[in-house]
């Protein structure tokens, strides 16, 4: 007899309370396999994969891609005997799809790990089905691509109260638009001041103007942003440094065999410095427990890497970057903003730093006041290296020279340790062979 499971969103990240969906990887009647992708999904930090734990064919799919979907909602059923004889599948709130009798089945039903998510343990919910005589159906259908040719995008709980007052979820929204708890709550009085629909997501109105809803990656960066910015009292200072002598040791290292096959980049240059410099002002790779009221110092360097990425910024970390060397550190960037760039940065490589790096130097731009990642107490701009006239020995030449900038939480870091790390990595920067000394 078939047996219907239903794939909740499982918490792929501590905190995790909701996602977007992305794309389907599969459809009704497909035919899986335990751990294939079934689904790609965009959390606060990254987008993610998620394989499913059963094998069997897919029989349906509860949410359309752009829905919002909190955590432990069924996504879809699966049956995971097919070959059995035929029996009803149990749609998402856990009620019959069919007027048949049915077996009851289990209220709760626990769904083992997901491959990559650790050992924590999902449990999907449902309530029993009970046994009852044929009778007329009484729900109504799951929204259908009917009217306009979309479905609309409502949670599944939105989607539910919708139903319960009679509201036709196609006559509130236009394609694209997330219909919220509100706008149904509001069409169900009739209430006669009842605001226009607002633009669909993504489209351009008769004035030009193109609105996109705020969520997943740059949600979370506005909100984390806001909270150092509110919380941490910045501080920023700036160094103009020649690192003539840092690009030309660049050059000769290149060409080494240990370098062989590793983009070799001047940030690689900064991680290191920072690093180094790290060692002698620790104060900068600390930590402000407002709960604890404790300054915690770290002992190693996970260092933060700020990376554009099409969804938005976001803070991939070297972990224990002061154990690597030059060439381990420059192959460690290159695999980190490579896989950022592609989106599939693991929600686990995007927290618990110690200290950031920002290249706005990529983009041609000098400097700027970087605002510290929340949970941190430094982060260094790394500006455009240009060719500047600077004055050597009482003479004005051509070198090398780049902008500085750290800000720091003046919580934990004073002026002075603020201004010796910054000096230390600049010196590093303009004479490599200083790190003998650090």
């Amino acid at each position: 007899m078939p047996q219907y499971k239903q794939f909740p969103l499982a918490d792929t990240a501590e905190g995790l309370t909701e996602a977007d969906i992305l794309n389907w990887h599969v459809k009704p009647g497909d035919e899986v396999k335990v751990n294939q992708i079934v689904v790609e999904i965009e959390t606060a930090k990254a987008a993610v994969e998620l394989p499913i734990p059963w094998a069997g064919v897919i029989t349906e799919l509860h949410v359309e891609p752009g829905q919002t979907v909190e955590v432990g909602t069924p996504i879809l059923t699966i049956d995971t005997d097919p070959g059995g004889a035929p029996a009803e599948a149990p749609s998402p709130n856990g009620a019959a799809a069919a007027p048949t009798a049915a077996p009851a089945a289990p209220a709760e039903e626990e769904m083992k790990p997901l491959v990559g998510y650790g050992s924590k343990t999902v449990t999907a919910k449902r309530r029993a089905r009970k046994e009852s005589a044929p009778v007329a159906a009484v729900e109504t259908p799951a929204p259908a691509p009917a009217k306009g040719g979309y479905v609309p995008l409502a949670k599944p709980p939105v989607r539910k109260l919708a139903k319960d007052l009679g509201v036709d979820l196609h006559s509130l929204a236009a394609e694209g638009q997330v219909i919220t708890r509100e706008d149904v709550q509001r069409a169900a009085s009739g209430a006669a001041d009842e605001p226009p629909v607002k633009p669909a997501a993504s489209s351009v109105d008769t004035a030009g103007e193109r609105r996109v809803p705020i969520k997943g990656v740059r949600k979370a960066t506005a909100k984390a942003m806001v909270e150092s910015a509110y919380t941490a009292p910045h501080v920023t200072e700036f160094l103009t440094v020649d690192v003539t002598p840092m690009m030309e040791l660049r050059e000769k290292l290149k060409k080494s065999p240990a370098f062989a096959g590793i983009k070799l980049t001047p940030l690689a240059f900064a991680a290191k410095a920072m690093c180094l410099a790290a060692k002698r002002t620790p104060d900068v790779n600390a930590s402000w427990d407002e709960e604890n009221q404790e300054i915690v110092y770290k002992s190693y360097v996970h260092l933060g890497i700020a990376a554009a990425t099409p969804r938005g910024l976001i803070v991939p970390k070297i972990r224990n970057a002061e154990q690597l060397s030059l060439p381990e550190l420059a192959q460690a960037l290159s695999d980190l903003t490579d896989v950022a760039r592609e989106g599939k940065t693991a929600p686990g490589d995007m927290v618990n730093g110690s200290i950031t790096i920002t290249n706005v130097g990529v983009f041609g731009v000098d400097t700027g006041t970087p605002i510290i990642t929340p949970g941190e107490s430094a982060i260094l701009a790394f500006g455009a290296i240009r060719d500047t006239p600077w004055v050597v020995d009482g003479e004005i030449k051509v070198r090398k020279v780049l902008q500085l900038a750290l800000s720091f939480d003046h919580r934990v870091v004073d002026g002075q340790q603020g201004s010796q790390f910054l000096a230390d990595v600049g010196m590093l920067l303009s004479d490599p062979a200083s790190a003998f000394i650090l």
